[in-house]
């Protein structure tokens, strides 16, 4: 029983130490220039605008309660892109997107804000302002 408490500690342990590895690189790339990007968003950010992206899979759950209000968001605001990663994975590993759901603001060809995780609308709305 004790040989149980140790392997399922060591997976528990090493899934929060995998994810924490990927918040810490994502977060990294905050204050870096954007690569070239394909696509609307990737002529919105050569212009130098602030473009808000937010990355999401049909898969994820926490995406699922996000999307709506996101995709919601872009219809009032023209600098806001839902990117689906399973169709445009390109994008995704130019900015280093290592999980789902995630949030790349970026304003004059640099990255200002990455998020990684569920968010909420008001932090959404804060990063547009």
């Amino acid at each position: 029983m004790i040989v149980v408490g140790i392997v399922v500690a060591v997976l528990v342990g090493g899934f929060i130490l995998i994810q924490l590895s990927m918040v810490l690189k994502m977060k990294m790339k905050k204050g870096k220039a954007v690569p070239d990007l394909n696509g609307a968003h990737g002529r919105m950010v050569r212009t130098g605008s602030k473009v808000l992206m937010y990355f999401y899979s049909p898969s994820c759950r926490a995406c699922k309660s996000l999307t709506p209000i996101v995709r919601s968001l872009s219809k009032k605001y023209k600098n806001v892109f839902s990117i689906n990663i399973t169709k445009d994975m390109d994008t995704a590993r130019k900015l280093g997107i290592m999980g789902t759901p995630s949030i790349v603001l970026v304003e004059d060809k640099i990255i200002k804000e990455f998020m990684a995780g569920a968010v909420g609308e008001s932090q959404i709305m804060e990063l547009l302002a």
